[in-house]
């Protein structure tokens, strides 16, 4: 199994899963640094969001993992970053094509969406899950226009 390094960041409501895929990806082998934030108590989301995936942008890591309560609002920061390519996923299938079909390089989860165990397997699905190339090559490129 290939391991990545990671940033991952949350806000209150993704908390819990933020400390959970942690534990799971470092016993993975993975190299995990937490972007915040560091307790459930009530935040803005975009002030851990965007410097996780400003990271991932500056290529300090591979991947980036970003939690809320519906995953939605974290999508939409972390898409605002030149250079990410966010999906929202809520199965593994949709993590699947985030990886496949979209080259996907950061994954949205909500707390509130799926029990802990599905949101562990959906990131391992995603992280060892390829990029499929082909006609999707043509679409990336687009996407990095706008």
């Amino acid at each position: 199994m290939k391991t990545y390094s990671i940033a991952i960041g949350s806000d209150h409501a993704g908390f819990a899963y933020k400390e959970a895929l942690k534990a799971a990806l470092l016993a993975d082998g993975h190299t995990v640094r937490d972007f915040g934030t560091y307790s459930n108590a009530s935040c803005d989301y975009p002030d851990w969001i965007r410097p996780t995936a400003e990271a991932v942008a500056r290529g300090e890591f591979e991947r980036g993992i970003v939690l809320g309560g519906s995953g939605n609002g974290e999508a939409i920061v972390a898409n605002k970053v030149k250079g990410i390519r966010c999906g929202l996923c809520w199965n593994e299938q949709v993590a699947v094509w985030n990886r496949s079909h979209n080259d996907g390089n950061v994954i949205s989860i909500g707390e509130r969406t799926v029990t802990e165990a599905e949101a562990v397997r959906i990131v391992k699905t995603w992280l060892a899950t390829e990029f499929e190339g082909g006609r999707h090559i043509a679409r990336i490129q687009k996407i990095e226009q706008l």
